[in-house]
């Protein structure tokens, strides 16, 4: 059973906008059968450019699911980010299914309704194209902002100069960067 924690920015979020949130997210609790009351958090964003922003998080014992989108209309933002959480609901029965298989296990609460038959059921394999050997070059976080940016990519990995452990900074979606710093014991 989930229970929905519905937040606006900017906007109201009258009885209509939260029963609709409430019905769309409400499909996927078919996917849940022996979880715990689970909190949907949804935070409904409206931008002076009359975008509407969509951001949903389902904490579970065994994962979290968060999913965000952007579109003119509040309504069809809805439904983007429910049908992304419903595939990455299936994307990770697949993985369990084919590891539970391997290992053993039986018992998984997580199930999916055998009438789905759409493409997004099809098992991604997740293969390695091509692997790298890096040398670590001692550096602050801004130098390796700007050597990340200078290569064109949106993330770079080096050893921090002032703790001699690998970080790694990265572009955000918001243009901004952020910085991963490995913990070494």
């Amino acid at each position: 059973m989930l229970n929905y924690n519905v937040r606006g920015e900017n906007i109201e979020v009258t009885a209509a906008i939260r029963s609709y949130v409430e019905k769309r997210l409400g499909k996927l609790e078919k996917y849940f059968t022996n979880t715990a009351e689970s909190t949907a958090h949804v935070n409904l964003k409206v931008y002076p450019d009359k975008t509407a922003k969509v951001e949903v998080t389902i904490p579970l014992p065994y994962l979290t699911l968060r999913a965000e989108e952007t579109s003119p209309d509040l309504y069809a933002s809805v439904d983007l980010v429910t049908d992304k959480l419903e595939r990455q609901i299936r994307k990770f029965k697949t993985k369990i299914n084919r590891k539970s298989r391997e290992k053993g296990f039986r018992d998984f609460d997580l199930t999916v309704p055998a009438t789905d038959t759409s493409d997004d059921n099809k098992e991604e394999k997740l293969d390695i194209v091509r692997t790298k050997q890096v040398n670590l070059k001692p550096m602050d976080s801004e130098e390796a902002v700007l050597q990340m940016d200078m290569l064109g990519h949106n993330f770079f990995i080096f050893e921090d100069a002032e703790t001699n452990g690998t970080s790694i900074v990265y572009k955000r979606r918001d243009g901004r960067y952020g910085l991963i710093e490995t913990d070494e014991q």
